[in-house]
């Protein structure tokens, strides 16, 4: 099963408006398993860029998310950032992490990451992210999907 984890200086830079989830160019990039994540200190694309993916049809630096929204849930007491499915088309490519990260920002600081846990491959063929959140319903105990790429608790 995959899961996100936000990068810690993250946090601090969009509540400092350093970074703009619905207005900035937001990247969702293809990162190989010898990648290894630190969210306490890795905090800009340069941390991670060495360990891209590559492949035929694969563009450095990923894809921009489009229709990015946040939306907040007031029974529930969570913030949802969400985004249009992303699809890399045509490619050949084999990865374990997609990096989100600001390209509109300078150093382009990194947002979240998401760990499909082993490596992941496509071969000539439409790779879609499909952007659904799993979690533990805290009211119900119940295992859910909802729509959305990171969610916060407040």
């Amino acid at each position: 099963m995959a899961f996100y984890r936000w990068y810690g200086p993250a946090a601090g830079k969009v509540f400092s408006k350093q970074i703009d989830w619905v207005n900035d160019t937001i990247k969702v990039a293809l990162v190989k398993s010898t990648y290894t994540p630190n969210f306490d200190t890795h905090d800009e694309w340069a941390d991670v860029s060495a360990n891209e993916a590559t492949g035929t049809g694969y563009t450095a630096g990923g894809v921009a998310l489009t229709s990015r929204t946040m939306t907040y849930n007031a029974s529930k007491d969570w913030w949802t950032f969400d985004a249009a499915d992303t699809t890399f088309s045509n490619v050949t490519v084999t990865f374990r992490y997609a990096v989100f990260y600001d390209d509109s920002v300078s150093g382009k600081p990194l947002l979240a990451y998401l760990d499909f846990g082993t490596n992941q491959s496509a071969t000539a063929e439409d790779l879609t992210l499909k952007w659904d959140y799993f979690y533990q319903d805290p009211d119900t105990g119940d295992l859910t999907t909802d729509a959305g790429i990171l969610r916060v608790q407040v």
